[in-house]
């Protein structure tokens, strides 16, 4: 009677190293399911979400699983993700990146998928030393033991530089099919991906999320600052973020500026339930104020004249409308001193 193989749950976030994890998994004699987490901060997932054609859009991790032959499941943790990245334990890296929590976070994510299913272990596709923050030894080691899976947590990208774990010590997968790669040099896996013919990857570097971009960050911190005690973020704050030029008038008030169709048709979602500004005469973005502008209306028009077409007239018509009514201004054009005493 064959024996019943193995099952690992590993986490593919489309890049390399997570693909060669999985293919060394199965090369080594366990069956292998992926889970690719949608977090709302990846950067081709928003450039999918607000319509954008000319940066892009493929979800990475379905277009690696399909090219290595690996079974994935996408899964949504976009709303319970968002406590841990206003407070997480092991703080930020250069920006609002948490990656020693992210890393946590997911892995206990996965954790709770394999006594789901009745899995035996949970694998990724860490290297140790490649990333500074949250793939030094002490912090894989720290991880596995706040996730709780001890023993039963694998690197196989660096297996042979650890204490084998529980699930080469029982056979589960075969030791002498891992390996020892360390360091920040990729050399190894890209000379492994061709061996195992794997061609479609993203880049490494952080280029998919959010967190690790420092214009975004900032826009990040400040949302967060403005937050009444108490408050949570949510998702529609979070898609905001990476839209458009921002600038704070006052605690209360936020004004984004579109920077180009694509960004303004986005905007235009919040024409029925906020202030919107735009030029009457001239072509220019859809400016959205994220809070009630007061008296504030006459800084706002002169944004929308700023941006638009006719910035180089003495004044521009502009039109701000909310609630169906709409009010036009004779704005002069905002100079570049007063915009930058407002932009984040």
């Amino acid at each position: 009677m064959e024996k019943k193989k193995a099952h690992g749950i590993g986490l593919l976030s489309g890049g390399l190293d997570s693909a060669l994890a999985a293919k060394v998994v199965q090369a080594a004699g366990a069956e292998v399911t992926c889970l690719h987490f949608f977090t709302g901060f990846c950067v081709t997932g928003h450039n999918s979400r607000i319509g954008r054609k000319d940066r892009p859009i493929a979800n990475h991790a379905l277009n690696v699983a399909a090219d290595a032959g690996i079974p994935v499941e996408l899964v949504d943790i976009s709303e319970e993700y968002l406590p841990m990245v206003m407070k997480p334990a092991h703080g930020y890296g250069a920006n609002m990146n948490p990656c020693i929590d992210c890393r946590v976070f997911m892995i206990n994510r996965a954790k709770k998928y394999m006594e789901e299913v009745g899995a035996d272990f949970v694998f990724t596709g860490e290297v140790i030393g490649q990333r500074p923050m949250s793939q030094r030894r002490p912090v894989i080691d720290m991880v596995e033991k706040e996730t709780g899976l001890v023993g039963r947590l694998l690197r196989p990208l660096s297996a042979k530089l650890l204490e084998p774990t529980l699930v080469e010590q029982q056979g589960l997968v075969d030791r002498e099919k891992l390996f020892d790669f360390a360091g920040r040099s990729r050399r190894p896996q890209i000379a492994l991906a061709d061996d195992l013919g794997i061609n479609e990857f993203m880049q490494p570097a952080g280029g998919c999320c959010f967190l690790t971009d420092e214009s975004y960050s900032r826009k990040l911190r400040d949302l967060m600052s403005h937050m009444s005690e108490g408050s949570q973020l949510d998702m529609d704050a979070v898609y905001t973020l990476g839209v458009g030029r921002h600038f704070r008038l006052s605690p209360d008030i936020k004004v984004i500026v579109g920077r180009d169709e694509t960004e303004n048709n986005f905007l235009d979602y919040y024409r029925k339930t906020h202030w919107v500004a735009e030029a009457v005469d001239f072509k220019g973005p859809t400016v959205v104020v994220m809070g009630e502008p007061g008296t504030h209306l006459e800084t706002v028009a002169a944004m929308a004249a700023r941006y638009c077409k006719g910035r180089d007239e003495h004044t521009v018509k502009v039109a701000i409308t909310h609630n169906g009514d709409s009010q036009v201004f004779e704005a002069a054009p905002a100079s570049d001193e007063q915009l930058e005493t407002y932009r984040i």
